[in-house]
């Protein structure tokens, strides 16, 4: 069946009455709502986040740094509850104008500055630590290839996809068409690249992965968008789960996945991270 006809009017206004689930946070202005500073912890970095797949890859990265000895990657994380509009107040959009997570301060030189948008987060992280990013132009080159590839397909699979097919008021077939189409064609780039390297920028884990595997890995899992696994036939990307779930299983990513996490079981969240102490009792095991 086709969908209601549409007419737009000559000049678009806000209806904040149908703006579905998110309706109550989502504006056409951007600024701060409210005046409030943001806490402040003793490690040299600051970290505001959630734990959704854009979030995940800062706590991913910091948690990998620490695994290889880095001390200097000690941090203090804090959530940022995005359902009730903490992004919108003066202390985030201080660090981050956009209102979005996650959002960074770097305190750790002469000069603190903020670092925003998941993807240059990773790739600050990376050049200022050495790690996850070689230095082989060529190397590099594939490897900032795949980051940025994943922050454009991102908004297909979240605010395309997902919204329309879990979170939509209406469910209209041809936007959830339209991007589960697209959601699939993302997959099948991944499976493809997949099936000639053990990662996406080639032999060595790097972040790359980082900025996809919270992307990719709960479809694997089906553990997004209303189990849209079955859906979207995701078992069809055998590359991809292979890829998922060794990246699954390493202490840096279960530690981070973890972090800034408000749902599921208690002993599967962490609300906030403060030290490595913080992880003890947790359970780690990334389940697919």
């Amino acid at each position: 069946m086709a969908d209601p006809t549409y007419t737009p009017p000559e000049v678009w206004t806000h209806d904040a009455e149908n703006g579905g689930r998110f309706a109550s946070i989502n504006r056409p202005t951007a600024g701060a709502r409210e005046e409030k500073d943001l806490p402040r912890g003793k490690h040299p970095f600051q970290l505001y986040s959630l734990a959704t797949p854009n979030g995940v890859k800062a706590t991913i990265m910091f948690e990998e740094l620490l695994e290889k000895g880095h001390t200097g990657a000690e941090y203090d994380a804090y959530t940022v509850n995005i359902g009730e509009g903490t992004q919108f107040t003066s202390g985030f959009v201080e660090i981050n104008p956009n209102s979005k997570i996650p959002a960074l301060l770097d305190a750790s030189g002469e000069r603190e500055f903020r670092v925003f948008e998941s993807g240059a987060i990773l790739v600050h992280l990376a050049e200022k630590f050495g790690e996850f990013l070689p230095t082989d132009p060529a190397a590099r080159a594939e490897v900032l290839s795949w980051v940025f590839w994943q922050v454009g397909t991102g908004p297909f699979i979240g605010g395309g996809f997902g919204h329309f097919y879990a979170y939509a008021p209406e469910k209209y077939e041809y936007p959830i068409n339209r991007y589960a189409m697209e959601a699939k064609r993302i997959f099948d780039v991944a499976d493809k690249r997949l099936a000639e390297s053990r990662y996406l920028a080639g032999d060595e884990y790097t972040i790359a992965d980082i900025a996809n595997f919270p992307w990719l890995a709960p479809f694997v899992a089906g553990t997004i968008y209303n189990e849209a696994k079955t859906f979207l036939s995701i078992d069809k990307y055998t590359n991809v789960a292979r890829w998922a779930r060794e990246i699954a299983q390493r202490p840096g990513v279960r530690r981070g996945r973890l972090v800034n996490k408000t749902w599921g079981d208690e002993d599967q969240r962490l609300i906030e991270r403060h030290s490595a102490a913080d992880f003890e009792g947790k359970n780690l095991d990334f389940t697919f």
